[in-house]
């Protein structure tokens, strides 16, 4: 098995990544699709050749219990219509962990199933919370899977000053799903299970 990168300057790094995207201008932003949940916006992607996507809405929860359905656990699975298995396969510390999951496929199976393995970081933010990630070169692919590759993610969560328990959620997201894919269906599938991703956590939190 591959050894893993030294953790402290990843998650420190990743952590600067993720808040260095979350001070981009509007201007830089393009809105890619918009519901009554969230709104997702998208840019082109300093990592790789597709696109870093911006989503956001509001939340009607309080930030601790939004981010331990988002960040791995107990919760995710239940919930994200998108993840067909998920576990853990190094903690390190309550708040950061090495897990491996894998996604259903899309857009009528032209999206084939995907396994990542990510690293995942949860710290304090502002008045909130961020919980990100990225994905590493570790452990043994699955037969029957493409090993798809996270750019640096993540999840910003904050308590809306006027409104207690109500937070405001923006994620960042560029994953390079790899294997041979028109472009045009990986771009109409980012978008659409960004915004499925907000109304499935919120009926996930009101059960």
């Amino acid at each position: 098995m591959d050894l893993l990168p030294n953790l402290a300057p990843l998650a420190s790094k990743l952590r600067n990544t993720l808040v260095r995207y979350h001070s981009i201008g509007d201007g830089e932003w393009r809105v890619a699709k918009k519901t009554k949940d969230a709104t997702v916006w998208r840019k082109p992607s300093e990592e790789f050749s597709g696109y870093l996507y911006k989503a956001q809405g509001v939340v009607e929860d309080v930030t601790n219990r939004i981010v331990d359905h988002i960040r791995p656990g107990p919760y995710r699975l239940d919930w994200d219509s998108l993840m067909t298995s998920m576990d853990i396969m190094e903690t390190f510390e309550e708040n950061c962990c090495v897990m491996r999951y894998t996604t259903a496929g899309q857009l009528w199976n032209i999206i084939a199933p995907r396994e990542f393995v990510d690293f995942s970081y949860t710290t304090s933010y502002e008045d909130g919370l961020l919980t990100c990630g990225i994905s590493l070169d570790y452990g043994q692919v699955r037969p029957n899977f493409v090993r798809g590759f996270n750019h640096p993610c993540g999840w910003f969560c904050i308590p809306l000053k006027d409104s207690p328990g109500h937070s405001l959620l923006t994620g960042y997201i560029q994953t390079e799903l790899r294997g041979m894919l028109p472009q045009s269906a990986v771009d109409t599938a980012m978008s659409s299970t960004l915004v499925n991703f907000y109304s499935d956590l919120k009926k996930a939190l009101k059960t």
